[in-house]
């Protein structure tokens, strides 16, 4: 198996386990808000960025709607098929790193949610030319008009959790906002770790990106899995929310 970055290691490992964490338990709830907030009817066709284990495709699903996952990791493709033939569901599941995702047709709609891809920068990767391009290959792929729901990182929470001491020793960068850590996960044969670099956004920092990517940003709210709504960004909560529509050419 090819392993593109730390990421893709990570994410292989921790997949058998991946939804046995809490913030995967409210999917139906969340599903009924996307619903809600990207106003499409049912048939229309989605595109899931990062999927992972598959539980907004499949659950989108359900609902009616025409989805299509992508994600670097095969083991969380693996997952998400099992799931989507234990809900006897369609799911389209294609294997692709974000930044470089060329769509073969324009999806009326799609969504990046829970760290799926938007901020897991690779070891080697500049991290704003890496959430850039995550944006334009998103852009690229849906039709104008189209709704777009993100989810990213707080970089409030960040600012406030890290200290200088944090900063001279290297473990965060207050001028791209990226965290590098050594992540401990689940796996089925027992713990192991994996040096990270997570990147946060600035609510007016997320909203410039979205805007040069071609997107309107109609509303930016608190975006945690499990507490999705439509309220303000909580300082120390640990993502955002940004609902766009892509522009007209």
């Amino acid at each position: 198996m090819i392993i593109y970055n730390e990421w893709e290691e990570f994410f292989n490992g921790h997949a058998p386990v991946y939804m046995e964490n809490s913030f995967t338990k409210n999917t139906a709830q969340e599903a009924d808000f996307l619903v809600e907030v990207m106003g499409l009817p049912p048939g229309s066709e989605i595109l899931d960025v990062g999927c992972g284990a598959g539980r907004h495709s499949v659950e989108m699903a359900r609902r009616g709607y025409r989805m299509t996952g992508i994600d670097l990791s095969a083991g969380m493709l693996e997952e998400a098929r099992k799931a989507a033939q234990a809900a006897g569901v369609f799911v389209e599941w294609l294997q692709a790193d974000a930044t470089h995702f060329q769509a073969d047709r324009l999806y009326d709609g799609t969504f990046c949610l829970c760290e799926g891809a938007f901020g897991l920068i690779g070891m080697g990767e500049d991290p704003r030319l890496h959430d850039e391009a995550v944006l334009r290959a998103i852009g690229a792929a849906v039709k104008p008009g189209a709704p777009f729901v993100l989810t990213a990182l707080n970089g409030w929470r960040k600012l406030r959790q890290f200290a200088q001491e944090d900063v001279d020793n290297g473990l965060f960068d207050p001028y791209t906002l990226v965290e590098i850590c050594s992540m401990e996960y689940d796996t089925p044969e027992g713990k192991k770790s994996v040096r990270l670099r997570e990147r946060s956004s600035l609510p007016g920092d997320l909203e410039a990106l979205l805007e040069s990517a071609g997107f309107e940003v109609l509303h930016l709210w608190g975006g945690t899995a499990g507490n999705w709504g439509r309220r303000p960004l909580l300082l120390d909560e640990i993502e955002m929310m940004a609902v766009c529509r892509k522009k007209a050419d």
